[in-house]
């Protein structure tokens, strides 16, 4: 059986009408099992409801505690490095699509150690490697880029096309730590308008790429949705559902769900569905009383005003610094062009000082020993 299997059984409509549904006693009773630690799907669907957007200072002052309590004060920083903006799909969201005319770049070899030059100044040892859908950058490219980049940084992932499961544990074996792959919309019509040509027009295909990434023993999976191109509410039910099948089938692996909204970009499009600052304050809550171990990531397409209150509502994880084109680091923003423009234009230095006078600790590197087996790496 494959999740595949486990979204048709579900209807987009359905989902709504079952999250529209909830009263405030199915969020009074999802809340006093949170705060048990006991919450199950049912609650995740009142907590996501109309009606708790009604108690979100509850739900908030919840997953704080909860968050505490497994994480401590702490927030992950990472930096988002794009190789490439070669890509042959078309979507309608992002700046990168094969029907803008903008110059492509792909880094050599030499421009991915200087990009790595540069994300070391900043300190950062956790980067996340990000390139366009093309043949052009595929197995024998990452390969070489995670050969380079290994001595450098004690964790790597990687938000790419989607791979196979033998792809994917060739990639694992040179020190892949993490995939972060996300569905973009689980509303299947919806995903077909967004993604007319290319391998991403494949629904199906990019559905299932998370279970190949456990299959492959990566130790980290990352899901999550863009928001904007549908219901919010009904996309968090779909990621939730998907959640909860990988953690059963693939218990090995860590995972993280992150919270991108649409961002302006070359060819822009205007989002079908607004999703406003307690609208997502409450999708993140939701998500933290439903797991307690599942890391939520926040990126820089957040404003600093927000992401300054999100680092206490329950994510663990956010980018700094960020620069979305390829060389970027190296070479600046103007270097080549950018997937979308970020929102949270602090240095890394300047998230770290927020973040300490939250009284929170930045963590600049995820890496556990036990983790990295001297077998997995390849000399």
């Amino acid at each position: 059986m494959s999740f595949a299997e486990v979204h048709a059984r579900h209807s987009w409509d359905g989902a709504l009408a079952r999250i529209a549904a909830c009263s405030d006693g199915d969020v009074r009773r999802a809340l006093a099992r949170a705060a048990e630690g006991s919450a199950g799907i049912d609650d995740f669907v009142a907590l996501l409801s109309p009606a708790a957007a009604e108690r979100l200072e509850e739900m908030a002052r919840l997953s704080q505690a909860r968050t505490v309590r497994r994480f401590g004060r702490t927030m992950q920083l990472f930096a988002p490095a794009y190789l490439s903006n070669e890509c042959q799909n078309v979507c309608t969201y992002c700046g990168f699509s094969a029907g803008n005319k903008v110059a492509r770049r792909t880094l050599t070899p030499a421009e991915i150690l200087r990009e790595a030059g540069a994300l070391k100044r900043l300190g950062f040892g956790h980067v996340l490697l990000l390139t366009g859908e093309s043949t052009k950058v595929a197995l024998p490219y990452f390969r070489e880029a995670l050969t380079l980049l290994r001595p450098h940084f004690p964790s790597i992932s990687m938000e790419v096309q989607p791979l196979e499961t033998e792809e994917y544990a060739e990639l694992r074996r040179h020190g892949l730590n993490g995939v972060y792959l996300y569905q973009e919309t689980y509303h299947r019509e919806t995903y077909g308008t967004h993604h007319p040509k290319g391998r991403k027009s494949d629904f199906l295909h990019r559905l299932d790429a998370p279970d190949r990434v456990g299959a492959a023993g990566v130790h980290r999976i990352g899901l999550g949705a863009l928001f904007g191109l549908e219901d919010w509410r009904a996309e968090c039910f779909f990621t939730a559902l998907h959640l909860g099948w990988l953690e059963r089938k693939h218990w090995r692996s860590r995972f993280s769900v992150s919270f991108p909204r649409i961002r302006p970009h070359e060819g822009g499009l205007t989002p079908k569905v607004e999703m406003t600052d307690r609208d997502l304050v409450q999708a993140i809550c939701a998500f933290r009383l439903l797991h307690g171990e599942v890391e939520l990531t926040l990126s820089t397409r957040e404003s600093r005003r927000f992401r300054d209150h999100a680092c206490r509502l329950g994510v663990t994880s956010m980018s700094a610094g960020s620069r979305t084109n390829p060389g970027g680091y190296a070479e600046g923003r103007e270097a080549s062009l950018e997937q979308f423009e970020i929102e949270d234009d602090r240095s890394p230095q300047e998230v770290a000082d927020m973040l300490r006078a939250a009284g929170y600790e930045p963590v600049w590197k995820d890496w556990d020993p036990s983790y990295d087996r001297p077998e997995a790496v390849l000399p």
